[in-house]
């Protein structure tokens, strides 16, 4: 308890609009009512429907009223990206959310990264090849002719035997190592009882005991990839998921809130000395992209439809509007004629979306330590001091607040807490996830590093 109070402190919780309760925030959060220090701002992004806010923000005029000057550019990749935010050539980002915590843990670069926002909940799938459909078609439990969601993946397990008695690997995609699509697609592969795969020191592969190998591909290459027939299927975000059903190459077979139900995907991600130097300007970007959040959610999604239009723009993620709207628009659609009801398939405001809870980081850590990313033991101290060092409630609560004061937002659109969500048991293994307690949640899973294990070359030996 002593531990959570400590991860506690700095905090503003949710209702404490006065400036007592904002004194309490952390240092980078104490100037924030001076004048905007940096108005003029580049923000990174990659083509996917989750960049919503940062679009929204910039056409609707939220950035303007701030007092910001944001030009949006798009990035080739997730490593180009985060190079382009530690180098300074943008000044923060549309980022995924394992990016500052592997880079303030010095996993694949050093670089003390800090997020202040999550950027939304949900919003990807997993897709297969027509071939693969095909061969676990049959098989799968039906419901009105159509089949019974969530797929498992153990319906993949005979199809990957067939490939390795052909002597071919099984390939899959996905966007970056340390992406949630990565740890998602793990996931869902190891609960139906298929190995993902294991990382060694210094290895980006993670491919030692897989019986299914991942390989890294940009989000808007994925269906091109798939229809070449370099991959039997990927996790992405949208609208890649949805171009595959466009394009008739592909079916999705399970969506990501099937994994984890209301899973954080996004976040802004900017170095810890911008935000020292520039607290003002931090907080103003905050409020813009929480109202941004606010218009995406607001009354059901009534604005879904225009904000598809402005995401179909070239200089945004440029898919067909049609494209973008099969899974925008609360439905999705996983075959053409199999569209289902998928109201929160993208959260932007609702369900405290934007709030970056260290339970959310510790998470992504976790899933690090178990695929070896993280080489060896943690303690839970461990956990703790990295989510609070790279999630930064204290400076969206600062931000938060002042809509609070001004009415723009409501006390109940915050959430009341020390950071931590209650334990979630929204997962496809029926594992329940608590925060607290990071090293007891790794002890529950069959496939994944145990406590004492590392891996090497040669597989998985005791420490």
């Amino acid at each position: 308890m002593g531990v959570l109070a400590a991860l506690a402190a700095g905090i503003t919780l949710a209702g404490c609009g006065s400036s007592e309760a904002n004194s309490e925030a952390k240092a980078g959060a104490a100037s924030i009512d001076g004048p905007i220090e940096k108005p003029n701002l580049t923000l990174g992004f990659i083509k996917l429907t989750d960049m919503a806010p940062l679009a929204v923000a910039l056409e609707k005029g939220f950035f303007t009223e701030e007092g910001l000057n944001v030009r949006l550019e798009p990035q080739a990749n997730w490593k180009v990206l985060l190079d382009g935010v530690i180098g300074g050539q943008l000044d923060a980002a549309h980022m995924l959310a394992g990016q500052p915590i592997a880079a303030t843990i010095g996993y694949g670069t050093k670089a003390d990264l800090i997020a202040p926002i999550s950027l939304d909940l949900n919003g990807n799938a997993i897709t297969v090849s027509n071939r693969v459909w095909d061969m676990i078609r049959d098989d799968l439990p039906e419901e009105n002719g159509r089949p019974v969601h969530p797929i498992s993946a153990s319906h993949l397990k005979p199809v990957v035997e067939q490939f390795e008695a052909q002597g071919r690997p099984f390939n899959m995609g996905m966007v970056f190592p340390v992406s949630t699509h990565n740890y998602e697609l793990r996931y869902w592969l190891a609960a139906g009882g298929l190995s993902p795969g294991f990382y060694t020191d210094g290895d980006v592969t993670g491919t030692v005991d897989a019986d299914v190998k991942l390989s890294v591909t940009p989000p808007p290459q994925m269906p091109a990839t798939l229809e070449a027939g370099t991959i039997e299927g990927y996790c992405v975000g949208e609208p890649w998921n949805q171009q595959a059903v466009s394009m008739g190459i592909g079916v999705p077979v399970i969506t990501d809130d099937q994994i984890w139900n209301d899973n954080p995907e996004k976040v802004l991600g900017l170095r810890e000395d911008f935000a020292e130097r520039y607290p003002a300007t931090i907080a103003a970007l905050l409020r813009a992209i929480i109202k941004a959040q606010q218009w995406l959610d607001a009354d059901d999604g009534v604005n879904r439809e225009e904000a598809v239009e402005i995401l179909s723009r070239p200089n945004y993620v440029g898919a067909n509007a049609d494209v973008i709207a099969a899974s925008m628009t609360g439905y999705f659609t996983f075959e053409k004629g199999d569209t289902r009801p998928a109201q929160d398939f993208n959260v932007f405001f609702n369900k405290y979306a934007g709030y970056p809870y260290y339970s959310d980081a510790i998470w992504y850590l976790t899933q690090m330590r178990r695929w070896g990313q993280v080489a060896s033991d943690k303690s839970d101290d461990w956990y703790f001091t990295t989510a609070q060092a790279v999630y930064r409630p204290d400076l969206y609560m600062a931000a938060a607040n002042q809509l609070i004061e001004d009415g723009v937002i409501a006390e109940g659109d915050v959430p009341t807490t020390d950071g931590f969500r209650d334990p979630q048991s929204g997962f496809i293994d029926g594992i329940t996830f608590d925060g607290r307690a990071p090293n007891d949640y790794l002890s529950r899973f069959s496939i994944g590093l145990k406590q004492g294990q590392r891996v090497t070359a040669a597989g998985i030996s005791e420490n």
